[in-house]
């Protein structure tokens, strides 16, 4: 492999149509190592070896043999944790300069386009990865490359709105990577540099947690309030919840301690729910009136605490002060 100038020239030119990490991790070519082997050092899988010719502005002319001490930029996903209020297309916007780029973030989160990020979910963000055509490429050519999936070639069309089906020699595409992500070995040598953001953790704990909450579900149906008990308040000890697991977990609780007559603690329950989803509803065909009416004082006490608050001197009021006080401070400037 050789290092083509030109290439890395048109990639830097490109920096800016994207938002990229301040820090990258880096690795230093060693005797005997190839991109192949550099590649499942840091991702378990030598077919990565595409992605460090892409990011590097490699030649791939030569076969695969580096020189020793290059420095290679060594590309990955980066992870975010919704905060209350974002929105696919800010998100793109900030990570990739446009939101109409908003559907490879909900394509590789399971989101839904017209609705929203869920709130304290970590969410994958797909490294855009800068690939420099070479003569007779094609964007099939570029998908059989990238993308395991069909769906390669119309990804890459959606991301670059300009990109045809053929394209011209030198021109510089975004091939937004869900799977490029660190294995076991590359996380500890990013890790013992200090050059890149930890992640994957939050997003690996809530996708486990997605997969128990059916059996949640069955637990209530099927009776079992005790276990369901014990499953709900395990599930919240271990932190980390996304705001649709908060809201699915306390409806779950609530309606297994109302079962087993814990009126008080069910109570807690549903307010939880409702302060994270203060718009919530229970199935009123399949819910139990005891149940429901349990629901019903909790939302009857929430509604009042919110107008409460809101009510002149309440909390959310002294948040700022009195109109005639602002003026005042305004004029004494």
């Amino acid at each position: 492999m050789k290092v083509c100038a030109g290439l890395v020239a048109c990639a830097l030119a490109c920096a800016a149509q994207v938002a990229r990490a301040d820090v990258a991790l880096v690795h230093v070519v060693r005797t005997g190592e190839t991109l192949a082997s550099i590649a499942e050092l840091y991702y378990g899988d030598p077919r990565r070896e595409s992605a460090l010719v892409a990011e590097n502005g490699l030649s791939a002319e030569g076969g695969s043999a580096i020189e020793i001490g290059l420095r290679l930029v060594i590309p990955t996903v980066s992870y975010h944790t919704v905060e209350e209020g974002e929105t696919w297309a800010e998100l793109a916007t900030r990570f990739y300069g446009d939101p109409r780029r908003a559907f490879v973030l909900v394509e590789a989160n399971g989101g839904k386009s017209g609705g929203h990020p869920d709130t304290g979910a970590e969410l994958i963000v797909p490294y855009p990865l800068r690939h420099v055509a070479e003569q007779n490429e094609s964007l099939r050519k570029l998908a059989k490359t990238y993308y395991d999936s069909q769906n390669g070639m119309n990804t890459i069309r959606r991301f670059n709105e300009s990109a045809r089906q053929r394209v011209v020699r030198g021109q510089i595409l975004l091939v937004p990577l869900p799977d490029l992500v660190l294995g076991a070995q590359g996380k500890k040598l990013a890790e013992a540099q200090s050059q890149i953001q930890s992640g994957g953790e939050v997003r690996k704990k809530q996708e486990e947690i997605d997969e128990q909450l059916p059996l949640l579900r069955e637990h209530v149906r099927g009776g079992r309030y005790a276990d369901a008990v014990a499953m709900a308040n395990r599930l919240i000890g271990g932190g980390d919840l996304s705001g649709s697991q908060i809201v699915t977990i306390h409806r779950e609780l609530g309606t297994a301690l109302c079962a087993l007559g814990q009126d008080q603690l069910a109570f807690e329950a549903f307010a939880m729910l409702l302060e994270q989803q203060p718009d919530a509803e229970l199935d009123s065909i399949r819910t139990s009136p005891k149940v429901l009416r349990v629901f019903d004082e909790v939302r009857k006490a929430h509604a009042a605490r919110e107008a409460q608050e809101h009510a002149p001197g309440g909390k959310a009021d002294r948040r700022r002060p009195p109109s005639s006080e602002r003026k005042a401070k305004s004029a004494g400037k």
